[in-house]
């Protein structure tokens, strides 16, 4: 164990629980989560909104949101 007490941190885990963990591949244990959960027509029905359906992170207009689109994908 380490003196950092962050439960993220695998060397703060038993081994076990770490060889169980990495046994999963990366996978949560979850199988049907998010869209894979939906019934195929809410699916459609959402896909279909083109992104309208989220809530989105800024107002429209805002300047928050043109200064984030001026951005665009460039590093911070």
């Amino acid at each position: 164990m380490t003196d950092n007490t962050n439960p993220g941190n695998f060397a703060n885990r038993a081994k076990e629980e770490v060889q169980n963990i990495a046994s999963k591949g990366g996978q949560s244990g979850t199988e049907n989560s998010g869209f894979a959960s939906m019934p195929t027509d809410q699916v459609k029905d959402i896909a279909s909104q083109g992104g309208k359906a989220s809530s989105g992170s800024f107002e429209p207009g805002s300047e928050k949101a043109k200064e984030a689109g001026r951005k665009g994908g460039s590093s911070s």
